[in-house]
């Protein structure tokens, strides 16, 4: 055997390895102990201490890369010492596999390992192999055991409601006048060097609502469920300098995540599934939260990543030209600085924007604040269980997941599949159709039997607005009469044509 021992007459050179797994605080304060006692040991033995490694919070069970121990083992193989110090057997491993290559190491190299609270452990030895076996399982078993202990209490707190930790979800954490020390590791910029600082810093009531960010939760639940869009509740959520609580602004895909999540009802969930009642307060009701959950997720919903039209008509007012069914386009063309409508297959003839939205608009305004408004509103569904469609949904998706696995398995036919998947897509289309009817929310609500229905529409977003346009009224732009109106304008309103759906 190929041996690195000290010669006869030569100090004993050793290296010292330290580690553990969390540091908090990042005080180093686990290493720092476990370092001088391994340098009491060194001491007592008479040995030279030549490179002392350390990885601070950094697990071994979980396989996690450890920079300075793979460090140490290449130093190992180049002769750098022949003694491996630790305070404890599982600071180096517990992960067999590691172990396995740590005494193989050891063997060609005649390294021997002390620790502080085990003693020698020769490596090179049947016996010392055997003992470290056992050392490493037993810190398996340890490490694995407290992982189930943490997964237990993590899940009883889900269970009773309780906030698990991390960064403040958005709705929640109201000041309690309390105050905790905080902790944490800073950097020089210019000398690199680190220090620990301690802060007083506010205890939050995880159960109670931020009333601002309540609302705005609520809020943007009502314009998705009225026909509004995810963008147009970010503009809403600037306009009122609403940040996230990490104090960045709150963009599209986040603010989708926000408006998905089951606390905004209530709803406990632990490792994604949901597992009762939260002790928090509730920004949402739970059916509201259900419907919105069908809308966001639907996978017909069409969504944009582009800019939202400015326009109010764009691309909804129809082409009165005989034979097309073209839509109008709002654009520039020419010389002209004034934006207008034209049909999008080039008939000719635009329409002033801002004058042609106006007269709609006022056409809707007058409409809505009429004493017979209310019977424009549809009637809402009832009898619908919008979280029993949407379980029902998600039972369907994922047994036409597990068709397609057994297919490709081989365990059953292609007529097989293709009449059980026949049969699971036509269910999961009328739990959609079921689903969206609970979902959706007239997008008058709001407009009608308010004292100001001007106020309220010009409150509205964009997308709102042509929300209600599309429900309520169908524009039709036939040909302009050239020359000068009867009015003494050039604005032919003669050739718009208005039909009301309702």
């Amino acid at each position: 055997m190929k041996t690195s021992r000290t010669p006869a007459g030569q100090r004993t050179r050793a290296v010292i390895y330290v580690r553990i797994s969390q540091d908090r605080t990042g005080a180093h304060l686990g290493v720092d102990r476990q370092r001088e006692d391994c340098e009491a040991l060194a001491e007592r033995n008479d040995w030279d201490v030549v490179e002392v490694y350390v990885d601070n919070d950094v697990s071994a069970y979980s396989g996690k890369k450890r920079p300075r121990y793979q460090q140490m083992l290449t130093d190992l193989d180049d002769g750098m010492a022949t003694v491996v110090i630790a305070w404890h057997t599982d600071r180096l491993h517990r992960n067999l596999s590691e172990l396995e290559a740590y005494m193989a190491l050891s063997r060609a190299k005649g390294v021997v390992t002390h620790t502080v609270k085990t003693g020698l452990l020769d490596l090179a030895s049947a016996s010392g192999q055997l003992t470290a076996g056992m050392l490493g399982t037993i810190a398996r078993y340890e490490s694995a055991h407290k992982a189930e202990r943490v997964a237990a209490a993590r899940r009883q707190k889900a269970k009773a409601g309780q906030w698990a930790g991390g960064i403040r979800p958005f709705g929640w954490g109201v000041e309690t006048g309390k105050f905790r020390t905080k902790t944490e590791k800073v950097t020089d910029p210019e000398t690199g060097e680190q220090s620990v600082i301690e802060t007083e810093v506010p205890v939050l009531d995880m159960t109670k609502l931020v009333p601002e960010e309540g609302a705005a939760l609520e809020a943007g639940s009502d314009m998705i469920l009225s026909g509004g869009s995810i963008r147009g509740w970010v503009r809403w959520l600037a306009d009122k300098g609403l940040l996230s609580t990490t104090g960045k602004p709150i963009e599209p895909p986040s603010a989708r995540d926000l408006l998905l999540r089951p606390r905004n009802a209530g709803i406990a969930v632990y490792q994604g599934e949901e597992i009762g009642r939260g002790l928090w307060e509730v920004a949402v009701s739970e059916p509201k939260f259900r419907a919105v959950v069908a809308i966001l997720t639907n996978p017909d919903r069409v969504t944009t990543t582009g800019s939202q039209p400015k326009w109010l008509g764009s691309l909804i007012y129809r082409c009165g030209r005989h034979g097309c069914t073209s839509t109008a386009r709002c654009t520039k063309v020419g010389g002209s600085k004034q934006p207008s409508y034209r049909c999008q297959a080039d008939h000719g003839g635009g329409r002033h924007a801002d004058r042609l939205d106006r007269y709609i608009t006022d056409l809707l305004v007058e409409r809505l604040s009429q004493a017979d408004a209310v019977d424009l509103l549809e009637p809402a569904p009832d009898g619908i269980n919008a979280a029993a469609l949407q379980l029902e949904s998600e039972q369907i998706r994922r047994r036409l997941t597990d068709l397609a696995g057994l297919f490709g398995s081989g365990q059953i036919t292609m007529a097989q599949f293709t009449e059980g998947s026949d049969t699971a897509r036509a269910q999961l289309e009328g739990v959609t159709s079921q689903l969206a009817r609970a979902a959706v929310t007239d997008p008058l609500v709001g407009l009608v039997g308010v004292p100001d229905v001007r106020a309220a529409w010009e409150a509205c977003d964009r997308g709102r607005q042509r929300t209600v346009l599309r429900s309520l009224l169908e524009v039709i732009l036939h040909p302009p009469r050239p020359g000068r109106m009867p009015d003494g304008g050039y604005f032919d309103y003669d050739a718009i044509e208005t039909r009301w759906k309702r």
